[in-house]
């Protein structure tokens, strides 16, 4: 459990040290340099997120279960965990600390897309890197590593981009999504006992 206080005092440095005025900067410089195109590709990826967090481990499970590989079903359920986590610890956040969106705080920052709950920590950073940092610890090769994480940074840049989230909101996001994986990881080792048990039974 240390790891997850840890955890959670980083994000609430994160959130203190940077400085709105620099961040507020930031957006609107990405919104004064927005073009259709790339607008388009950034809404698409970030639109990906719930399909690829949650489709990741369903094909490891359905796939598992066609090749009645137990281990495999077992890797997927550690993701499937990994993001429930992450999604319970970010909306405590967000309900708790309760920060504003960008827009609301700043006329020059135009949200390119739709925007609900409260901006800190971002839900859909925190969910992709919760399901890159599992799926890489339940498959350790520089082939599921550097994609993952290609995909998860991209989905943290794109809500940036589409002045819907300050960069301590991302970056906050990706420290939980993250943490989340080997939170679960350490509730996993907790629940079935000794670090070997449950390399066998839940992940590698």
């Amino acid at each position: 459990m240390k790891t997850f206080y840890l955890a959670i005092i980083l994000v609430l440095t994160v959130r203190s040290a940077v400085s709105q005025t620099f961040e507020q900067h930031v957006l609107q410089h990405l919104t004064r340099h927005r073009t259709p195109g790339m607008t388009s590709f950034m809404q698409g990826v970030s639109n990906t997120t719930t399909l690829v967090s949650l489709g990741v481990p369903a094909g490891l499970f359905i796939g598992g279960a066609i090749g009645q590989d137990e281990e495999m079903r077992k890797k997927s359920l550690y993701v499937f965990e990994t993001i429930g986590v992450s999604t319970a610890i970010t909306l405590a956040l967000k309900y708790t600390i309760n920060r504003p969106r960008p827009s609301t705080q700043d006329s020059l920052i135009i949200p390119a897309s739709d925007q609900g709950s409260p901006s800190f920590p971002s839900g859909h950073t925190s969910e992709a890197f919760a399901m890159a940092t599992s799926l890489s610890l339940a498959y350790p090769k520089w082939y599921v590593i550097a994609p993952s994480f290609l995909w998860a940074g991209t989905v943290g840049f794109s809500r940036m981009y589409l002045g819907v989230h300050y960069p301590s909101d991302v970056l906050a996001g990706a420290i939980v999504g993250a943490g989340s994986a080997f939170l679960t990881r350490k509730i996993n080792q907790w629940l079935f006992g000794s670090r070997e048990n449950a390399k066998k039974l839940i992940w590698y």
